[in-house]
């Protein structure tokens, strides 16, 4: 996990973060004493099928922010989404079915930009409920999920 220094007066210092990259190694470096640090959960413009995030441009922006959650055994259903979504798994593990690109296991701790035009079925095949906090970030007339039947694709 990246950590980013907070300035003194509690704000990102705009300049440090646009010109310093992330990764670089001054990026890691903790805050000042007695300022908090920011762990950065991900960076990334990819979801985990390859597709490039993009916004809505023709609608007033929205973001919405939940917590899903699956006990044993439930399923989120055959969907897509209207917009882009940032994932982090709170507690449990989720298998996410991706079709032909196969299912991938997130874990307790585990960020990542869900597919958004790729059909995918999330799962908890665990023994304990799974919290997801579920970003959407699109605009205002977009729906953030929608259902594509119950079929593997």
């Amino acid at each position: 996990m990246r950590r980013l220094a907070i300035a003194a007066a509690g704000t990102l210092v705009p300049t440090f973060l646009a010109l310093t990259p992330l990764n670089s190694a001054r990026a890691d470096e903790p805050g000042s004493a007695g300022s908090p640090d920011i762990d950065v959960l991900l960076s990334g413009n990819q979801t985990v099928a390859g597709e490039t995030i993009a916004y809505p441009v023709d609608q007033p922006a929205a973001v919405t922010a939940a917590i899903v959650t699956l006990l044993p055994g439930q399923e989120t259903g055959w969907h897509i989404h209207g917009v882009p979504v940032f994932g982090y798994i709170l507690e449990g593990e989720l298998t996410v079915d991706y079709g032909a690109l196969g299912p991938r296991v997130y874990r307790q701790g585990e960020g990542f930009l869900e597919a958004i035009s790729f059909r995918h079925n999330g799962r908890n095949d665990g023994e304990v409920p799974v919290r997801v906090l579920a970003v959407f970030m699109g605009g205002e007339a977009s729906r953030n999920t929608i259902a594509e039947g119950p079929e593997h694709p």
